[in-house]
């Protein structure tokens, strides 16, 4: 196994905190990520299933894949009703032209792009819409700066939108939004990260202790009950000719 799957099948050690500490996203992105008329739509890389709700609300037929246990547990507890199927983007769980969107939050760097370009063609219907969306924080300014500085900067991991044929009509998204959250759920946040989840033990207590010092000494982050965490959503549609 390859060390970005080591990562990427890491998170299960870390469901809990993932759930308290990830952002959901923004009601815009998933309006410009869905097709016109949608019903069927596959949440591919669920994990907990912070997508998967947004998506629920919505009135939508939502089918998660994940392939990791722990994480579809959450999500299970949350949402007893959806079908939540252990299964990978290299080989999705779901019958031929399953479905009319393909919705992935903060997964698509961890997959093999040729095979899921295959598989996410192969479930969705002619027209079908493959919708690909990352919260990044917007480390620009402030106090956000200082934590990139500790926990490491995240624009990396969103993929160019170069997805091949057979998708066509290949466009991109931003959305600015501020997340707001507990100090403690800032710390889930940071143990949540596959880097930190990863790390060797001196090293992770290390990190958190240092976000543990910005929590107690930076001026925007002493005694407040809730963090303002800036994050621009980077969304990227294609469509199946």
């Amino acid at each position: 196994m390859s060390n970005a799957q080591d990562r990427s099948l890491s998170f299960g050690s870390q469901a809990a905190a993932y759930e308290r500490g990830r952002p959901s996203y923004p009601p815009e992105a998933i309006d410009w990520l869905l097709p016109t008329g949608a019903r069927d739509v596959l949440d591919l890389g669920a994990g907990t299933g912070k997508l998967t709700t947004r998506l629920v609300e919505r009135g939508l037929n939502v089918i998660a894949v994940d392939p990791i246990a722990e994480m579809l547990e959450l999500l299970r507890t949350a949402l007893p009703e959806i079908p939540a199927l252990l299964g990978t983007a290299e080989q999705i769980p779901l019958p031929d032209n399953a479905v009319d969107a393909v919705l992935v939050a903060q997964a698509w760097h961890w997959f093999d792009p040729d095979q899921a370009v295959a598989e996410v063609a192969r479930v969705l219907r002619p027209g079908g819409r493959l919708g690909l969306v990352w919260n990044v924080r917007d480390d620009r300014l402030g106090w956000v700066k200082e934590f990139s500085k500790i926990v490491g900067l995240e624009h990396d991991r969103v993929t160019s939108p170069d997805l091949p044929a057979p998708f066509t009509d290949v466009a991109t998204h931003r959305v600015e939004w501020t997340n707001y959250l507990t100090p403690q759920a800032l710390i889930d946040y940071v143990a949540s990260r596959s880097y930190c989840i990863t790390s060797p033990a001196d090293v992770r207590e290390r990190t958190l202790e240092q976000v543990r010092e910005l929590l107690a000494t930076h001026p925007a982050l002493t005694n407040s009950a809730g963090i303002a965490m800036p994050y621009i959503t980077v969304c990227i549609r294609a469509t199946l000719s």
